[in-house]
């Protein structure tokens, strides 16, 4: 694997390094800016609806969301091998362990999009059409459809991370030259940790409540 070419502005690689690693620490704090509100949204539901949001939850395909959980975890755990492999200047496995990681990311996608498949029958999704089987009074359901709202929200957004993920992962397979992997894993690492926040919040909340 061919070293990174340095670039003009940088006195040296340990230089260029640096700033890479930098800029993207202060990107990917910039993104908590998109999941922040929707955290703050669910907290302020939770605290003043909780037993509708409970119900809501129970909604939520639980096996589902554990088996994606699973396959998220290892895809980053491919992703620190990659990243491992990389610094070891080994291009074969590299490649490997990205392909790897990005077959398991598609695979997260699948079940996802197979799920909101399931929710969109049950009449899940926020709208005219929303309609929960127990919603007990007009209160209690309008509860139930924000708490959707920031589930479809909240998992949309994060759906579209990973596919950027997947797709940089996709990109350094096919770079002709070296890149740097430590920074893609940052981010998909970013994605996953996201992901360990949400699937507490969304798919275990009060699940065994009233």
């Amino acid at each position: 694997m061919n070293a990174p070419v340095l670039e003009p502005q940088f006195r040296d690689h340990a230089q260029q390094d640096f700033a890479r690693s930098f800029g993207m620490w202060v990107f990917l704090s910039s993104e908590l800016l998109f999941f922040g509100p929707l955290l703050f949204g669910y907290l302020y539901l939770r605290m003043h609806h909780p037993e509708a949001t409970g119900m809501a939850s129970r909604h939520t395909d639980m096996l589902l969301g554990t088996v994606n959980t699973a396959v998220l975890l290892t895809s980053s755990f491919c992703m620190a091998l990659a990243g491992h492999a990389a610094e070891g200047q080994d291009r074969r496995r590299t490649v490997r362990l990205l392909a790897l990681t990005a077959a398991l990311g598609v695979a997260f996608l699948a079940i996802k999009g197979y799920e909101w498949h399931q929710e969109f029958g049950e009449h899940l999704f926020p709208g005219a059409g929303f309609h929960p089987s127990d919603g007990r009074d007009a209160a209690t359901v309008y509860a139930m459809e924000l708490f959707f709202l920031l589930y479809f929200a909240a998992t949309g957004l994060h759906a579209l991370h990973l596919f950027i993920g997947v797709s940089a992962c996709l990109w350094l397979m096919r770079a002709p030259r070296g890149e740097p992997v430590e920074l893609v894993g940052l981010y998909w690492h970013f994605v996953d940790v996201v992901w360990i926040v949400l699937y507490p919040l969304l798919y275990l909340t009060l699940r065994s409540g009233g």
